[in-house]
């Protein structure tokens, strides 16, 4: 969650940070009253975008009767493309010089970061020069007092603002660690001319994990800085962007979502949003996800794009049904369902009859239905799907490497949760041996014939224990994590998400060098195909077979594996690496797993926009003459800089970051799956040439 200037300004101002008397002033008060501060002022405009200041979002105000008027010309003035919704008014400060200094989550450096500059001010990364120092810090203690001093001396200041300058720090710190900040930056740091150190200006970010955690978070976030389309699907649980095409797009999972947003992208289909539902569609978020689509006057055509897992496709489409009150929807509906419920879920729609509801196997037929119902396309002839067409496509059935298979012996954390209950009895039914669950407080309970236990300790002392699966919620999923590798278990797959990412920091610190191999957080886990399957991947999509499956999302996985499997193509091992920013094990290390694998002739990785995983991928198979080949696919090829789409991973963060990732795994010697089509035969040439060698 990013915070405007004003509100960040709040925020250090609670935790004891110098920061400068101010106020907002909404657009009705264009008339305001004398300030209880002197003039003269400086008028800020308030959005969440930078270069403000070159636009023209900033004036001195130096008399109260040219107030209403600056603050009418700043009301009528758009910083990139957006209007304020409100302004900050402050006193102008007399200023000797402008520094920089953050403190922020780095994925680069996989920890906190303190950077300190000698100047402050716009565009202050690219400068060049020796201006920035950059310290990596522990995340639960803070920055070091030999950091502290390093930062200090780097700035020049003399020694009569040491006291100030420690102080400030330490509160900069406790702002991090106390509301799980992201990023918290002041730009610039100004000394006076009277010789304090100040927050002119900063601009924090809070982590959304954290905001779920802690409500009271929210009163820093104003709603009228963002679309109203994109508050109702946060006030949904939805994660919601404006595009700028004619397709509404809903999916499940960040990965598959945004892969058909390339698809229809590429297609000459443009996505006019990306609407990802998550794993919950009740009957409220599927109405919210309607309405948000049918409601955008951009908007032609609706594709409903599902592979169920911890979805079920039957629970959207009686939520879909529910949702509709037997009316004919108000624009037409393309449904492709698969996975988990899904010849149920498209028996359900079928029965409906209602005109204007388009039933799929494929994403080939969804390309073809949408292409008909284009703007500007002449009609056809009504195209007829026979009822084995408006079901799922091919149901595929349902294999050892890695040290797990068919007798690993499996704990669940958090086994009595709805989730944890669900799971186990999956994972049972697929064959995984679970010996024992963990729930404090409910030990020598049962659940589907598993005895349950108080603590890891416990059941690590009863039983072998080759791999726990963590159901623990948010809140102590980092501590459940530390428990199982404090009892030695070798695989820790951690299912949930939503984990602060400071929390994962702290984990991974305590893993590094230790004896336990984290999966996750965010993941759909880990399977061996007819062998074993730890965590929430659904059975029917995976086939034995000699290709890995390395993947960043759930539900890219699934689509992955139906394709390969439809084509005869088998998996030797699949397993998702999580999609938020800071995971236990990565591509680099499954690989390194995987190149002595013998079941392993070829390793498929699903990547995403964001981050540097695929990038660190090439270097290493560049570094490491990797003796398996590569493939990669790449899902958000398509997506605008900078929004970010889903899960806290997929962020494009600057200009030509996917000509970037796509060029390093070509320079790698990496296949590259230009689309979700083309991967089961590119995988089936590799697959022959290196038969061949």
């Amino acid at each position: 969650m990013l915070l405007d200037e004003h509100h960040s300004k709040l925020l250090f101002a609670r935790h004891g940070l110098p920061v400068p008397p101010g106020l907002a002033l909404e657009p009705g008060q264009t008339e305001p009253a004398p300030p209880s501060f002197p003039a003269p002022w400086c008028l800020k405009t308030q959005v969440l975008a930078g270069g403000r200041g070159k636009a023209g979002g900033i004036r001195r105000v130096e008399r109260l009767e040219d107030l209403a008027e600056a603050a009418r010309a700043l009301f009528e003035l758009p910083i990139k493309g957006r209007r304020p919704p409100f302004l900050r008014l402050e006193p102008a400060v007399a200023v000797t010089r402008e520094f920089y200094l953050s403190l922020s989550v780095s994925r680069a450096a996989r920890g906190l970061v303190l950077s300190a500059g000698r100047q402050g001010g716009i565009e202050i990364e690219s400068q060049a020069g020796d201006n920035l120092l950059h310290q990596i810090v522990d995340p639960a203690e803070g920055p070091a007092p030999h950091q502290v001093r390093a930062a200090f001396f780097h700035l020049g200041l003399s020694r009569d603002h040491w006291p100030a300058f420690e102080s400030l720090l330490a509160s900069l710190a406790k702002a991090v660690r106390a509301d799980g900040l992201l990023l918290a930056e002041i730009n610039p740091l100004a000394l006076t001319g009277d010789g304090h150190l100040l927050a002119l200006d900063g601009k924090v970010e809070i982590d959304d994990n954290v905001v779920d955690l802690r409500p009271d978070l929210a009163a820093y976030r104003r709603a009228d800085h963002h679309e109203p389309e994109e508050n109702a699907a946060r006030e949904a649980g939805l994660a919601f962007v404006k595009l700028g095409g004619w397709v509404g797009l809903m999916g499940n999972g960040a990965g598959l979502a945004m892969a058909s947003m390339d698809l229809l992208n590429l297609a000459g289909l443009p996505a006019a949003n990306f609407l990802d539902l998550g794993g919950g569609a009740d009957q409220e978020r599927m109405e919210t996800a309607l309405a948000l689509l049918f409601g955008d006057s951009r908007v032609e055509a609706v594709f409903i794009n599902l592979f169920g897992g911890i979805l079920s496709c039957e629970k959207v489409a009686l939520a879909l049904r529910q949702a509709l009150h037997g009316r004919k929807p108000t624009k037409p509906v393309v449904v492709r369902m698969s996975g988990n419920g899904a010849t149920a879920g498209l028996a359900i729609l079928e029965a409906l009859k209602l005109p204007g509801i388009i039933l799929v196997r494929d994403m080939a037929g969804a390309i073809r239905a949408l292409a008909e119902l284009k703007p500007g396309t002449p009609p056809n002839a009504p195209q007829e799907y026979s009822p084995a067409q408006r079901r799922a496509g091919r149901a595929v059935p349902p294999s050892d490497g890695l040290g797990l298979n068919a007798e690993s012996r499996v704990l669940v954390q958090g086994i009595t949760g709805r989730e944890g209950r669900l799971h186990t009895k999956l994972m049972l039914d697929y064959g995984t041996r679970v010996v024992a669950g963990v729930t404090p407080f409910k030990g020598g309970q049962e659940v589907h014939g598993v005895p349950v236990y108080d603590s890891v300790a416990q059941a690590a002392r009863d039983q072998r224990i080759d791999a726990s699966v963590i159901f623990v919620p948010a809140r102590g999923a980092a501590d459940a994590v530390l428990e199982a590798a404090q009892a030695g278990i070798p695989w820790v797959v951690c299912i949930t998400e939503g984990v602060p990412q400071r929390g994962m920091l702290r984990v991974l610190d305590r893993l590094r060098g230790g004896g336990t191999r984290l999966v996750g957080p965010n993941t759909p886990g880990l399977l061996v195909p007819n062998q074993i399957k730890l965590g929430i991947l659904p059975a029917d999509p995976f086939t034995p077979g000699p290709v890995a499956l390395l993947s960043r999302s759930g539900t890219l996985t699934y689509e992955a594996a139906a394709r390969l499997s439809a084509a005869d193509i088998g998996q030797s091992a699949c397993l998702g690496i999580g999609g938020d920013p800071f995971v236990g094990t990565s591509f680099v290390q499954a690989l390194d797993m995987l190149a002595g694998h013998e079941p392993t002739r070829a390793v498929l990785v699903l990547g995403e926009i964001g981050g540097s995983a695929e990038e660190e991928l090439a270097e290493y198979v560049t570094a490491t003459a990797y003796p398996k080949p590569v493939l990669c696919f790449i899902a958000g090829r398509t997506a605008p800089p900078g929004r970010r789409l889903g899960h806290a991973g997929a962020i494009l963060e600057r200009e030509g970051g996917v000509a970037d990732k796509l060029a390093a795994l070509e320079s790698a010697g990496i296949t590259i799956c230009p689309s979700l089509r083309a991967i089961a035969p590119l995988t089936a040439a590799v697959l022959a040439q290196e038969a061949d060698a």
